[in-house]
C-alpha cells in the first residue's frame, strides 16, 4: 500500500516545497524574459517592418534583409569588424598571458595585489574619457609624435585609421583579460608544476604543456570577452578610427540616422548577436571538450 503512495507521488496537500523551489529562479528568469528575450523578439518583429516617409510601421516584408545581405558595404563592414575584433582578441591574450603569469607566478602577494589594484584603475575613469585623451596622445601634434619628432622621426598617422581603432579596443579590453588570465592561472596546481619540474620538464615547455592546458578553460573565456568588447564597441572606431571604413556598430548608428530606418538597423544587430553566439558557442564547447583519454584516465 505504501508503495503504491510512493509510486502516484506525493498527496496533495506537499505541493507546497515544490512551489517554494520554483520561486527562488523566478526573479532571475522574469528578469531574463523582460530585459532579454521580449527585446530580443521585438528586435526580430522589427526587421520585418517597414519605413515609408520616415514613418515606421508594422508589416512584414523581407525587403529589409534583402536589401542589407545584398549590399557589398554591408559584408565590408561586417568582415573588418570581424577582422579588427580577431586582431584585437588575439594581440590582447598574447601579450596578457605573460603579465598575468609574472602576476600568479613571478612576484609577491603584495606586489600582485598592487597589480590588481592598477589594473583596476582604468575602470574607475569612464571608457568614452580615455578614448578622448587617446586622441590627444595619437594626433600628429600629439605625445608621441612630438616625442618622435624631437629625435628626427614622424610625425607618423597614428589617428583615424585600424592602428588608433585597436588602440582603444585594447584600453576597454586589456586590462579585464589581464584579470581573467590571473584568475585563471591563480587555480592552476601547484603540485603538477612541481612534478613537470621534477621530471626535468623545462620552463618553457611546462607553460605550454602543463599551464595552459590547465588554465584553457579561463584564457578561452577571456579572449571570448576581448572578441565580445571588440566587436560591439563603437566609440573606439567612431573617435578614433573616425568611422573609416565602418565597422558594424558605426554602420547601425548610421542606418539609424539615416532616414530614421530602424528596421536596417535591426538586421544588422540581429547579424551581430548571431555571430557573437556562434562564436561564442564554439569557443565554450573548445573550453569545456575533453581529450578522448581523459575519460579513461
Amino acid at each position: 500500500m505504501s508503495i503504491q503512495s510512493e509510486a502516484r507521488g506525493p498527496p496533495s496537500g506537499s505541493r507546497g516545497p515544490y512551489w517554494f523551489g520554483l520561486f527562488w529562479p523566478a526573479p532571475s528568469v522574469s528578469w531574463q524574459m523582460a530585459f532579454f528575450v521580449a527585446p530580443l523578439c521585438l528586435l526580430v518583429a522589427i526587421t520585418f517592418w517597414k519605413v515609408a516617409n520616415f514613418q515606421l510601421s508594422a508589416d512584414f516584408t523581407t525587403a529589409n534583409w534583402v536589401s542589407m545581405y545584398s549590399a557589398g558595404y554591408f559584408w565590408d563592414a561586417f568582415l573588418y569588424t570581424l577582422f579588427l575584433a580577431a586582431v584585437t582578441t588575439v594581440l590582447i591574450s598574447i601579450i596578457a598571458f605573460p603579465c598575468a603569469y609574472a602576476l600568479a607566478f613571478k612576484v609577491s602577494p603584495a606586489t600582485r595585489r598592487l597589480g590588481v589594484f592598477f589594473l583596476l584603475t582604468p575602470f574607475f575613469t569612464s571608457f568614452i574619457v580615455r578614448v578622448y585623451s587617446w586622441q590627444v596622445i595619437l594626433s600628429n601634434d600629439g605625445i608621441l609624435n612630438s616625442g618622435f619628432g624631437a629625435v628626427g622621426l614622424g610625425p607618423f598617422n597614428m589617428l583615424n585609421n585600424s592602428f588608433s581603432t585597436i588602440v582603444g579596443f585594447f584600453t576597454l579590453a586589456f586590462p579585464l583579460v589581464i584579470l581573467l588570465h590571473l584568475l585563471s592561472l591563480s587555480n592552476v596546481d601547484r603540485s603538477i608544476i612541481e612534478a613537470a619540474h621534477n621530471l626535468r620538464c623545462g620552463r618553457v615547455m611546462t607553460v605550454f604543456l602543463i599551464i595552459v592546458p590547465a588554465a584553457r578553460v579561463g584564457l578561452t573565456l577571456a579572449a571570448c570577452f576581448a572578441f565580445l568588447l571588440s566587436f560591439g564597441e563603437y566609440l573606439s572606431p567612431s573617435l578614433l578610427g573616425g568611422s573609416r571604413p565602418p565597422t558594424l556598430s558605426v554602420l547601425l548608428v548610421d542606418t539609424v540616422k539615416s532616414g530614421n530606418h530602424w528596421p536596417k538597423a535591426s538586421v544588422i544587430a540581429i547579424t551581430m548577436i548571431v555571430t557573437l553566439t556562434l562564436i561564442l558557442f564554439a569557443a565554450v564547447k573548445f573550453a569545456y571538450h575533453k581529450s578522448p583519454g581523459a575519460d579513461r584516465d
